[in-house]
């Protein structure tokens, strides 16, 4: 299993190759870090706590628990798979992921406040016509009075929203690691800025090795690069040495070629 937590900015859309629209929502993903690494055998659980977005100031037991670490203003934890390994300051990055995957997101819905059974449950409301006065949006009965109570979950008014919310088979339409965006075909729970868990199927390990094998070549070009430039400078310092090697052979011939004429 692979995660990262992101932002979700706002919805767009993009065209597909045979120019179809699909409507996206753009999310900024990354980079995070891993803060905590929970065990199976310490914590009962094996788990990653993940750090996304810097804070200016933390309370002092935060601090102690990121000591060596950046100020995270989010802390969120994925469960790991049997066998998985992760090490505390490892990188998470939107390279994890490629366009076409199938994802898992969840966000806090909208909050929406107190809301009567019409918004809130879906209810028809009573008819419209006389002998109805007031009473287009009222829940109606409420069913049996014998218990005198009114029984757990029946559906009444109340709060609506800021709940947790998980979509299943969502598809990453498109990725750009240079600016962290994650292209997601459809909406995704929460609102603008609101806080999101991506999770997806695949080797979070091999996912990283890959990574680090694209990066290897960049900096083997370095290497080079300053071999280059150290040869460079062992030639110029060469050049006075030869320079100063051949002067004296000058002079010399100088002082025998007027020996000759005189």
């Amino acid at each position: 299993m692979k995660f990262i937590l992101g932002r979700k900015l706002n919805m767009s859309q993009v065209f597909s190759p045979d120019g179809q629209v699909v409507p996206v929502t753009v999310v900024e993903a990354g980079p995070c870090t891993i803060t905590q690494v929970k065990a199976m055998e310490k914590d009962g659980y094996s788990a990653a706590q993940v750090g996304f977005l810097e804070k200016p100031k933390l309370l002092k037991p935060l601090l102690g628990h990121l000591k060596g670490l950046k100020k995270f203003r989010y802390l969120k934890e994925f469960r790991l798979d049997k066998g998985q390994t992760v090490k505390k300051g490892q990188e998470i990055t939107v390279g994890l992921f490629s366009p076409g995957e199938i994802i898992k997101v969840s966000g806090t819905s909208k909050g929406k406040g107190f809301q009567g059974v019409v918004k809130r449950h879906g209810f028809h409301g009573a008819p419209a016509s006389h002998g109805h006065k007031d009473q287009l949006r009222m829940p109606g009965s409420i069913g049996t009075t014998d218990p005198a109570r009114v029984f757990k979950g029946k559906r009444m008014a109340g709060r609506m929203g800021s709940d947790q919310v998980t979509l299943a088979n969502l598809e990453i339409v498109q990725v750009e690691p240079d600016k962290n965006l994650l292209y997601i075909k459809g909406a995704v729970p929460g609102a603008r800025n609101g806080l999101v868990m991506i999770k997806a199927e695949g080797e979070f390990k091999e996912a990283v090795k890959e990574r680090a094998k694209e990066e290897a070549p960049q900096e083997d070009l370095r290497v080079e690069e300053k071999k280059q430039a150290v040869g460079q400078e062992e030639t110029k310092a060469v050049e006075p040495q030869k320079a100063a090697e051949e002067k004296p052979k000058e002079e010399k011939k100088a002082e025998a070629i007027t020996e000759e004429k005189k």
